[in-house]
């Protein structure tokens, strides 16, 4: 399997922080800016280039390296994408653990979370 084959969409990291004021000041003096659209009470999405982050309090614990199936670097829907039940198939099959598994007969938006060797959490996170 190839890069090429597994497409896993938009990438972002997820801080989970204590205190997400400070921390938005802290990453807006980084050149990060609010991407338009993003905040809610316990979140932020701050954009700094093609580098994207989500600061996220009392959401989950740890951070995450998360993929977004089926959006472009722009959060807008793709025409064409790998569904993260598709990926989640193709996990298993290469005998990967799943910590979060996807719904497999719905369709719509989903999720699901593997760890790496190392205990880094990796989240799929369809919206589509």
């Amino acid at each position: 399997m190839t890069s090429t084959d597994l497409p896993l969409g938009n990438f972002s990291v997820s801080l989970s922080v204590a205190d997400p004021a400070a921390s938005r000041r802290f990453y807006e003096a980084l050149g990060f800016a609010p991407f338009p659209g993003s905040e809610a009470e316990n979140m932020v999405i701050l954009r700094n280039g093609s580098a994207t982050i989500g600061l996220f309090h009392g959401m989950f614990e740890g951070n995450l390296l998360t993929f977004n199936p089926g959006w472009d670097s722009d959060a807008h829907a793709l025409d064409e994408f790998v569904d993260v039940r598709d990926i989640q198939r193709r996990l298993r099959a290469a005998g990967i653990p799943l910590t979060l598994e996807a719904d497999e007969s719905g369709t719509g938006p989903a999720s699901l979370i593997v760890t790496d060797p190392d205990g880094n959490a990796i989240l799929l996170d369809q919206h589509v």
